[in-house]
């Protein structure tokens, strides 16, 4: 029977949205990548003039936000859409400051208390695809797949500088390597939910895997 829902985590720039996506796409199913909510929040603070390492604010903030998600159009920049408090925050998601400030934002307890409760809603009624840092740990530790996309961190600057290259825009390779060293480090040691495989996670290192071959794995293990 194939799985009704798929929770698929990784590190920063490790495919989780672009494989994510696809695998919805070939599976019928509606995909949600989570970090765009913690993306959506952090801009909506830095607008506000909360500060990032305010984490009383940022859950205050969080707790009291309303918060709609839903599915990008085909062929948009974005698959995941997020309006806060009637903003619509999915033109500012890559920001420069939002870029360097969502691993702050999403280690406060609050924050991932608050944004949790509506990811878990999203995935209720199932044929669902999520993507995310806990989403098989802690979102959904139910699901019926649990995928963990690893990948070094070179390849992972790789990666976003073919992506910043596309958007054109010339990256510096040793800024991205310090920064995906910087989040890893926030990520995988905050208090609230680190980044982690879940227990009884198929992990999917994909070094030397084309998007195409990691999507035909997990397509694989779903059904």
């Amino acid at each position: 029977m194939t799985a009704q829902t798929v929770a698929i985590d990784g590190p920063a720039a490790s495919g989780k949205s672009i494989v994510g996506a696809t695998v919805a796409a070939r599976l019928g199913y509606r995909f949600f990548d989570t970090g765009a909510m913690y993306r959506a929040l952090t801009w909506h603070a830095l607008r506000r003039g909360i500060d990032p390492h305010d984490e009383s604010a940022l859950a205050r903030l969080a707790a009291s936000a309303d918060v709609d998600v839903h599915e990008g159009r085909a062929g948009a920049s974005e698959s995941t859409c997020v309006i806060i408090d009637g903003a619509d925050a999915t033109a500012h998601l890559r920001d420069t400051d939002v870029e360097a400030n969502v691993s702050l934002v999403s280690r406060v307890p609050g924050v991932r208390a608050a944004l949790v409760r509506i990811q878990r809603a999203l995935a209720d009624h199932g044929r669902v695809v999520m993507a995310g840092r806990d989403i098989g740990s802690v979102v959904l530790p139910d699901a019926d797949l649990k995928v963990y996309l690893d990948a070094s961190r070179e390849v992972r600057a790789r990666r976003r500088a073919d992506q910043l290259r596309a958007a054109n825009i010339e990256p510096d390779y040793d800024s991205l390597m310090r920064d995906l060293a910087r989040r890893d480090g926030i990520d995988s040691t905050r208090a609230a939910s680190p980044l982690t495989a879940a227990a009884g996670a198929v992990i999917i290192n994909t070094d030397n895997m084309t998007v195409e071959q990691v999507v035909e794995r997990i397509i694989e293990e779903a059904t």
